[in-house]
């Protein structure tokens, strides 16, 4: 429930800033539902308005989400013996929110693939999916209401803030957060929002680099 409460609020505040951006509500609507991933919308739509290539805007998309990898290596197994076409479905609906519930609950099944941990997953990511499409929808159809000067940059921030917390559960994470941030606040001159994408790349090679060392550490 929290982190569904913090879903609720990146999802209107991304639904306004994608009609702020310059975007149709139809064009918007559309973006919501293709894409449905708060963190690519948003580093995407100052892209579009600034007209940047468009090789750019999709490679912007693709850094920010790359955890999504990470995400369906570790879930894998459980859908294994599923056919490709519901597999593609499961990983177009899945979230942050869905994993970070689900691997802890079943990370230590004897058994995985069960019926049931086919429901469990599929019940978090409908319910996520529809949460999202709601207030992206409502957040469209109030952008033109919402004035400018409300700062909800932050908001969306905060939100997304509590949606990542309950990642934080090690040390490689602690650290990639750490060197994202630092790059992110030093890049912040780049233009396009390229500090974005190098705080996306340091703050991956960073998780990669502590979790190898605090291997050797733990093996020795």
């Amino acid at each position: 429930m929290p982190g569904m409460i913090a879903l609720i609020v990146w999802g209107l505040v991304t639904g306004v800033a994608m009609v702020k951006s310059g975007l149709t509500e139809q064009s918007a609507a559309l973006m919501s539902v293709l894409v449905y991933a708060g963190s690519a919308q948003l580093t995407s739509l100052p892209l579009i308005a600034a007209g940047a290539p468009l090789w750019l805007i999709f490679a912007a998309g693709l850094i920010v989400n790359l955890r999504f990898i990470i995400f369906g290596a570790a879930l894998h197994p459980y859908f294994q013996n599923m056919s490709w076409p519901k597999r593609l479905l499961m990983g177009y609906l899945s979230v942050d929110i869905a994993f970070v519930v689900f691997m802890p609950r079943y990370s230590d099944a004897p058994v995985k693939g069960t019926v049931e941990q086919h429901w469990f997953f599929l019940g978090a990511i409908v319910s996520t999916w529809s949460v999202w499409q709601i207030t992206s929808l409502t957040g469209i159809a109030l952008g033109t209401f919402v004035p400018s000067a409300w700062s909800l940059d932050f908001a969306a921030t905060l939100a997304l803030v509590a949606m990542m917390m309950p990642l934080v559960n090690n040390r490689p994470i602690l650290v990639s957060i750490i060197a994202a941030g630092v790059v992110a606040w030093i890049a912040q001159p780049l233009p396009l929002r390229l500090g974005l994408i190098a705080a996306v790349v340091a703050g991956i090679f960073a998780g990669m680099w502590a979790e190898t060392v605090f291997r050797k550490r733990r093996k020795s």
